[in-house]
């Protein structure tokens, strides 16, 4: 009882055994093997997802005595050269991997059969070591509930597809794996693998340049000459060619499709349709008819076959990232399949925010919820593109929002106006590509005028763009602790990080204060108003890790020897004092407390709605904390404000020009502004009490950090001395606890114990994640 599949491999199922049997037909020839996942945990913690790309590695078979071994050779040491002999003394140097070996169970002619079975019957996507390190427990793959999966194990002219019911069992540990597992003592999941023809050797590629916005495929050619760098780069990007490349505008030989997961419901399923079409607009842009294009996936398709790029609608218990990934040639860097993975609980975020910020959107009906709407789907037309972008080869450009909104390949902040007096969300988000997407394309896809050297013209093609004002800065220099830069930042807006930042603790002031029962639809519990309220109090936190980036920042490019663009230079003194002035705001109690009038809309939580990692936190059991929850935000802000690597900066930048501000100036003006402001009401003092304790503790921190210089420590200490003093003189109950705090931590500051505390809750993804890609 066999069913046969004749195409690339051939191969044989026997549901009598529950085996596949495999047709070797093609000793010593490499071909790409891939290994993801049909099905996934539904937990953004976990990272186990739906749909989730693994490696995509080249492999051969060799035949060795009686096995045949799957062997992948090491991609990363290369000798490009026509020598065997120097080819050989590469690969000899470095270690290959066998990944399998298998008893031949039948020869004929130069055709070899083994048993494929216990090679699907691995955990090549690695969940056990996930689990073990996520803390989830040990699990191990039981085999006697493992099987081999029928319903897309297929075989076509260029590739197999295989998939592997798998069943891993062991004692749960953790919390994440219990919430989303109907027994969390036997998880199964689906395990695709591909067995993938290698493309022919027409693909060009293209050289990487730090500037261009696409990721580097590196490796080491030892073949290189030694005045030539031995590390060789390229940069990820599909096959593209014109049908007629004598034209100024052609249609492509092949044109790049994406296909959107038919499951996605509307109308998501059509602003996602939208927003990953906006690329078209730059394939147009460098020549291309219809070059880009996208479709819903066909019902009958496999989303994990590598013959389609795939957008994936992928849910989870909880809001979570949203990425792109891709399967490469590695040999060339070559894209062969793109794949999105879109959370679904990503756009409820974003009507959330929306539902906060706009005034009394359900006092006439509970049906008034296009406007929410309509900030949440221009948010997904937005992430789409996003996220097929990385998949087109382009990484993150965190610098793209201080010169207009001129790239979907940055993290959006909603835009939010005041117009009228009023909120204003119809510029929240951005309609279609930027001026800085159609560089990158241009850069990776265009094609090289005859007569042209590439080199050449691609430096001058990011020459040009950089003079016209555009800016590229991405991961590695976005990020708020320990981050230096003065333009690249996550979710931020405007070309002044500090200026926005006041704009929008004014539109949050406005908010807060026409927040009413009615942001709520009729008949839902208080507890409901309380959660939306949480993005709302907290609408500043991003733009606040932008602005306090300015404090001992840095302006600077992945400047190359020969252009124009500004190397490294620090940042102006008076903006860095505006940065420190802004950051601060977000530090006092008059901005951080909740009005009064409002807490009456925040009673107990209501029975069936417990408080999330989603909700404000309590230090006052069922009540809601108006103290704490303005404590944790300062602490929010003081955790980057005294960063030690930010601190150490300081130092050095006072060391190397006096005219800039240090460490000693920006202390001073922070315990000016918390210790010795005046408040207005008995609330008032009773919340900036709370963030002088705090503001202590993060000064303690900041001391004891292994990470801080000596002279940080001086500094710190010298400040710590003052307040003391000052406690001393000024006595009253809290002076006095403040007191004794410092003398014990002086009398032993290694040993201290600070008080930690609790964060705010989760913010990222807001409607958009840190993007994990492959």
């Amino acid at each position: 009882n066999t069913k046969d599949f004749k195409v690339y491999f051939n191969f044989y199922y026997s549901d009598d055994e529950g085996k596949i049997f495999l047709e070797v037909d093609k000793l010593n020839t490499e071909f790409l093997f891939v290994h993801s996942i049909t099905s996934g945990l539904g937990s953004n913690d976990l990272g186990i997802d739906r749909g989730q790309l693994g490696d995509g590695v080249v492999v051969k078979f060799v035949k060795s005595g009686n096995k045949i071994l799957l062997i992948q050779p090491n991609q990363n040491y290369r000798a490009n050269t026509k020598n065997s002999l120097e080819k050989k003394s590469v690969e000899q140097a470095f270690a290959k991997s066998v990944l399998f070996g298998f008893p031949i169970i039948e020869k004929s002619n130069n055709t070899f059969l083994i048993d494929l079975t216990p090679f699907l019957f691995q955990d090549s996507h690695g969940i056990i070591n996930t689990l073990k390190r996520k803390k989830e427990g040990n699990y191990k793959l039981d085999v006697s509930r493992s099987a081999v999966w029928m319903e897309r194990t297929k075989a076509f002219p260029l590739n197999n597809e295989f998939e592997a019911l798998l069943t891993f069992v062991g004692k749960p540990t953790g919390k994440y794996l219990p919430s989303v597992a109907p027994n969390a003592e036997s998880v199964s999941i689906i395990q695709h693998y591909s067995f993938v023809r290698l493309p022919d050797n027409k693909y060009q590629p293209r050289v990487f340049d730090p500037r261009s916005g696409s990721w580097a495929m590196i490796y080491k050619d030892y073949a290189a000459p030694v005045w030539e760098n031995i590390d060789k780069r390229f940069i990820y990007r599909h096959r593209l060619e014109k049908k007629n490349p004598n034209q100024a505008v052609s249609e492509a030989i092949k044109p790049i499709v994406y296909y959107l997961d038919p499951g996605t419901p509307e109308p998501i399923k059509s602003a996602l349709l939208e927003g990953a079409s906006w690329w078209n607009q730059a394939f147009e842009a460098i020549g291309y008819k219809n070059a880009f294009q996208v479709k819903v996936l066909p019902a009958d398709a496999d989303p994990m076959d590598l013959r389609y790029n795939v957008i994936q609608w992928v849910h989870r218990s909880t809001r979570g990232w949203s990425y792109g990934g891709s399967v490469t040639d590695p040999r060339t860097g070559e894209i062969l399949k793109g794949h999105v993975s879109l959370g679904s609980l990503r756009i409820r975020q974003d009507f959330l925010i929306a539902q906060a910020l706009l005034n009394k959107p359900f006092a006439d009906s509970d049906k008034n919820y296009q406007p929410m709407l309509e900030m949440a789907l221009a948010r997904i037309r937005q992430l789409a593109a996003h996220e097929v972008g990385h998949t087109l080869g382009f990484s993150h450009n965190f610098a793209a929002s201080t010169f207009g909104r001129e790239s979907v390949m940055d993290y959006p902040h909603p835009l939010v106006k005041i117009t009228n007096g009023k909120i204003d969300l119809s510029y929240a988000y951005d309609t279609g590509i930027g001026e800085w997407d159609k560089v990158t394309v241009a850069y990776t896809y265009g094609d090289i005028p005859k007569g042209e050297n590439e080199k050449e013209y691609l430096t001058r093609l990011l020459d040009d763009a950089f003079a016209k004002g555009m800016l590229y800065i991405t991961d590695s220099d976005a990020r708020a602790k320990g981050g230096a830069h003065s333009k690249a930042h996550l979710w931020d807006n405007g070309e002044n990080a500090s200026e926005e930042l006041l704009r929008l603790l004014e539109i949050r002031k406005l908010a807060i204060k026409n927040f009413s029962i009615d942001n709520i639809k009729t008949n839902q519990p208080y507890s409901v108003l309380e959660d939306v309220f949480v993005p709302l109090y907290f609408f500043h936190r991003y733009q606040t890790e932008a602005a306090v980036k300015l404090i001992g920042g840095l302006d600077y490019n992945y400047a190359l020897k020969g252009g124009k663009q500004t190397v490294v230079k620090p940042i102006s003194n008076n903006n860095q004092k505006k940065a420190l002035d802004a950051v601060l705001e977000t530090i006092k109690a008059k901005t951080l407390i909740i009005p009064a009038d409002k807490l009456s809309l925040f009673p107990p939580r209501a029975y069936g709605y417990p408080r999330t990692r989603e909700s404000f936190k309590s230090t006052m059991g069922v009540v809601f904390d108006a103290i704490g929850v303005p404590v944790r935000a300062a602490a929010t802000s003081l955790k980057l404000l005294l960063h030690p690597q930010r601190a150490n900066r300081l130092i050095q930048q006072k060391a190397l020009n006096d005219k800039l501000m240090g460490l000693d100036e920006v202390l001073a003006q922070l315990i000016s502004v918390v210790f010795q402001s005046k408040n207005q009401s008995d609330y008032e003092k009773e919340v900036n009490y709370a963030i002088q304790f705090t503001t202590l503790q993060q000064l303690f921190l900041l001391y004891n950090s292994q990470d801080s210089l000596p002279q940080v420590k001086a500094v710190v200490l010298d400040k710590i001395n003052i307040l003391m003093l000052q406690f001393n003189k000024d006595k009253n109950l809290y002076n006095n606890y403040l007191h004794n705090k410092i003398k014990l931590f002086l009398n032993n500051p290694k040993e201290y114990k600070v008080q930690h505390v609790k964060d705010i809750p989760d913010g990222s993804p807001i409607g958009s994640f840190q993007c994990l890609n492959n």
